[in-house]
């Protein structure tokens, strides 16, 4: 029995609902790019302009505009850089000078002290030189001596020492052909230094060199030759 088509059948029926395709799929074929995460994805738009990731054109420019700022960075880094190293070695000469400064006022300070004991010394000196530095006295002496020794303080001015007019103060002048040149043969007071200050000069007498007499011919000058006068020689 061939059944016939009977349009009231599709009368009681609402209008067909359309197919929808969801594109599941995590690589969009178009662009090649990876697709967020969602529950589906839904299929391009034909009627949108697809994206164009192609490279660029013929003459397009391929720099990035980031470099110029990040050559600005490294450029004051640099500045900041040597700043910092400029600011280093200005501390380091400041440190250099202010402990050389230190020094020069710790010289100077004890070389005050020193000076001040010059006397006591000359006292120690010449009672050494007429035997009265004995017993307690004596070591006592040689203590302060040492001391001042190993503090920094030195003595100058003995004789056959070649005179320095800078450490030497002349007050008595001889000539004589024992000597070279100035010499000095008398010491009436020793000098010291402390370091590279001299805090006095010695007092000394100094000889300078004197050529020696030159000796006469016996045939020109001297006593007449015994026997008599020339008439007797004659004769």
């Amino acid at each position: 029995m061939t059944h016939s088509y009977d349009e009231s059948e599709n009368q009681g029926r609402g209008p067909e609902e359309p197919v929808v395709v969801r594109d599941r799929r995590r690589v969009d074929p178009q662009t090649g790019q990876v697709r967020p995460p969602g529950p589906a994805h839904a299929a391009p738009d034909p009627d949108e302009a697809p994206v164009e990731h192609a490279g660029p054109s013929l003459g397009e420019s391929i720099v990035d505009d980031s470099v110029s700022v990040v050559s600005d960075v490294e450029k004051e880094l640099a500045e900041r850089t040597a700043d910092l190293q400029r600011l280093q070695a200005e501390y380091a000469n400041y440190r250099k000078r202010v402990e050389r400064d230190r020094e020069a006022v710790v010289i100077g300070a004890k070389a005050t002290v020193v000076n001040d004991l010059l006397p006591l010394l000359d006292d120690l000196e010449r009672a050494d030189q007429h035997g009265d530095l004995t017993g307690a006295f004596k070591a006592v002496g040689d203590k302060l001596i040492s001391g001042l020794q190993r503090a920094g303080l030195e003595s100058f001015g003995a004789e056959g020492e070649p005179f320095d007019p800078s450490v030497h103060e002349a007050v008595q002048h001889n000539t004589s052909p024992d000597v070279a040149g100035p010499t000095v043969t008398v010491v009436m007071r020793r000098g010291y230094r402390f370091g590279d200050r001299v805090l006095r000069a010695a007092l000394v007498g100094v000889t300078d060199h004197e050529p020696g007499a030159a000796t006469g011919d016996p045939s020109v000058g001297g006593e007449l030759p015994l026997g008599g006068g020339v008439d007797e020689q004659q004769q």
